[in-house]
């Protein structure tokens, strides 16, 4: 007896059903990789930025008013522009702050606004958690929520 060429309807079926749960799984698990990797270059970024803010310093006894004004800034891995804030008398009510509302660095606030691209001044809030911050005076460049 002379066997058909070929698969049958159910063999197709069953391999495109393992085809899609190994996709279900890698997909999430690669979306998950990018982002870390996102995370990462933010944090290098604002390290970078950081010390050519604090070279600025050392220079002109003084911090930039803004990034432009040093010849700084560029956008983060999202798209979005990085921000800075000189810490002042004249603006301590946009401060970034902790849980117990004290402002996280006496010197200059410098982030990015992470995935959502949206912020708040305390880094508890809703929109501030994805954040990448940089706190205690540069002692620490990471994700808000973790601070």
């Amino acid at each position: 007896m002379r066997r058909p060429l070929g698969f049958t309807l159910v063999e197709l079926m069953v391999a495109l059903v393992i085809s899609a749960l190994l996709l279900s799984i890698a997909v999430p698990s690669y979306q998950g990789i990018i982002e870390r990797l996102r995370i990462g270059r933010a944090i290098d970024d604002i390290h970078a930025l950081s010390l050519q803010i604090e070279r600025w310093h050392t220079n002109t006894f003084d911090y930039p008013d803004t990034l432009a004004v040093a010849g700084l800034g560029g956008t983060d891995p999202w798209g979005n522009p990085y921000r800075y804030l000189k810490i002042s008398t004249a603006n301590t009510g946009q401060v970034r702050r902790d849980r117990n509302l004290r402002p996280i660095n006496s010197d200059f606030d410098l982030y990015s606004a992470g995935k959502d691209g949206l912020t708040q001044t305390q880094l508890q809030g809703q929109k501030a958690r994805d954040d990448i911050v940089r706190a205690n005076n540069g002692s620490y460049v990471g994700i808000a929520k973790d601070y």
